[in-house]
């Protein structure tokens, strides 16, 4: 049995509809949707067995930064590489060994003896995951060529992709709190046994029939481009404008342009010019960036909210958090429902991005004892996230020649890195300006400068005093969350106006 073709020709010469998929590529897209879950729990899955770890292997400080980061790092920085590669020499088995090196690396870290050995791991399953993402992708471009049932699995794919972060999170908590840290892990590896076992039968081969050779001096530059940037914006929300963050991300720009360079001069480039000319494509790019802008600048408020404002324990803000989350497997498939019945998608994104200010709106409204309205905040803000994620990854996609799938996949998903790391970077500092500007002169410098010194400082101050410190960093950070929150609204807003008028231009092109 074959997977359907792009498309059809009838005895006159004339092109017919791309075939519909059927049975057999619906369930290879659940088969798919393993590594994607289990490559976006791994961003968050450390989150509660970190503790155990510290305990256990003993990291110094930089050695447990490390472990928690470096696994982003990679990711983000191969996955341009990694993209182009599955284009050269086949997208499913690309996945496949990435599914096999995912899966060793699993195992090497849930059994390490030391941090050093940790790290490496951690560094492998970085390898392992941006092999996967472009490759999942890439695949659903292949398998689905019919545009509706396209739109309708990518938006299952965007709600997974969402979900998953929520879900490692609480996964790591109730693991660790029954097991040991390692068995954070284990869990990759009966689903990636599952992938390599069906893969091969249930999913097509796809590449690029004529991919050229491979630009290996893009490698280095692409690299030198996006970790920097990314570590420098990453790290300015905790330390500040610190001028070591601020000379990094100016390196990774200045190898940025020379990237961009060598993709317009070169002969092979890794990532081809023209593909930026498809209709919508770039459009698509920027509008993802600001998207994941706004939901990832939102997720470093309202986690801290849930434990440090409202003081629950690191479980019970993650199982809360898994509220918002419901919303978001109910959001894609509405949205492919309302594009398959015909509401132009510049409407549809600019809604999505309108929803998701208001779920900004509903944040500036939060005081220091307001669970369900930032639980709604941030449910609304995540339901506007899937419907633009959703629509634009299906206009990219659509707009990318096949043979491309992969390398425009892991741009979108470089792009979602970067806006991810700017919106931490930018609202994160301005909900510490404020945080800042609202603490008295007289707290301890420690306290002035983030909520958890001042929740460590109150912890040593007798009875009233550490209760009105707590009190009052409670409110200077509610209050610099809700600055922060207007920011984020006006940004979307603006968003949603610059989607409008964009993405109808790019309609009125493709007619």
């Amino acid at each position: 049995m074959t997977m359907n073709p792009t498309s059809t020709t009838d005895p006159a010469g004339a092109e017919s509809a791309p075939a519909r998929a059927g049975r057999r590529e619906w369930t290879a897209l659940g088969v798919l949707m393993l590594p994607l879950l289990l490559v976006s729990m791994d961003v968050s899955v450390l989150y509660f067995a970190t503790p155990a770890i510290s305990a256990d292997l003993r990291p110094s400080g930089t050695q447990q930064l490390w472990i928690f980061d470096v696994y982003g790092f990679v990711l983000a920085g191969l996955l341009l590489t990694m993209g182009s590669l599955g284009d050269r020499i086949g997208r499913r088995r690309l996945l496949l060994l990435g599914a096999a090196a995912f899966g060793a690396a699993s195992l090497l870290a849930a059994y390490a003896n030391s941090a050093e050995t940790l790290i490496a791991a951690r560094a492998v399953l970085g390898i392992g995951g941006a092999t996967l993402m472009p490759s999942t992708m890439g695949l659903l471009r292949t398998m689905f060529t019919d545009p509706a049932q396209r739109a309708k699995a990518i938006g299952m794919w965007s709600g997974v992709m969402t979900g998953g972060i929520a879900l490692g999170s609480v996964m790591s908590g109730i693991l660790v709190e029954h097991f040991w840290w390692g068995s954070v892990f284990l869990v990759n590896l009966p689903a990636m046994a599952l992938l390599l076992l069906l893969g091969p039968v249930l999913l097509p081969e796809s590449k690029n029939p004529a991919p050229g050779r491979f630009d290996w001096l893009s490698v280095p530059l692409s690299l030198a481009a996006v970790l920097p940037v990314v570590y420098g914006l990453k790290e300015i929300p905790s330390e500040g404008w610190n001028p070591g963050y601020v000379v990094s991300v100016t390196v990774g720009l200045l190898f940025a342009a020379l990237f961009v360079r060598r993709q317009r001069t070169g002969t092979s480039p890794l990532i081809p010019p023209a593909l930026f000319r498809g209709h919508g494509f770039t459009a698509s790019l920027v509008l993802t960036l600001v998207c994941a802008f706004g939901m990832m600048g939102s997720a470093i408020f309202t986690t801290q909210y849930l434990q440090s404002v409202l003081g629950k324990s690191p479980l019970e803000a993650a199982l809360w958090s898994l509220l918002p989350s419901v919303l978001i497997g109910i959001a894609g498939p509405v949205t492919a429902q309302l594009v398959q019945r015909g509401v132009p998608r510049g409407h549809v994104v600019a809604c999505g991005f309108a929803v998701s200010a208001a779920g900004y709106a509903l944040l500036a409204l939060a005081g220091t004892d307001s669970l369900w309205l930032v639980l709604a905040a941030a449910g609304v803000l995540a339901c506007g996230a899937v419907m633009v994620l959703s629509q634009l990854t299906d206009l990219a996609m659509g707009a990318a020649p096949a043979e491309r799938a992969g390398t425009a996949s892991s741009l979108l998903e470089t792009g979602t890195e970067f806006g991810g790391a700017l919106g931490m970077a930018v609202l994160g500092s301005i909900g510490t300006a404020v945080y800042r500007h609202a603490m008295p002169a007289t707290a301890p410098a420690e306290a002035r400068e983030t909520l958890g010194g001042a929740l460590a400082g109150a912890a040593r101050l007798p009875g009233l005093a550490g209760q009105t410190l707590l009190a009052t960093a409670r409110e200077a950070f509610t209050s610099g969350m809700r600055g922060a929150a207007v920011a984020g609204a006006v940004i979307l807003v603006l968003a949603a106006v610059g989607a409008a008028v964009t993405l109808r231009r790019t309609e009125t092109g493709r007619k």
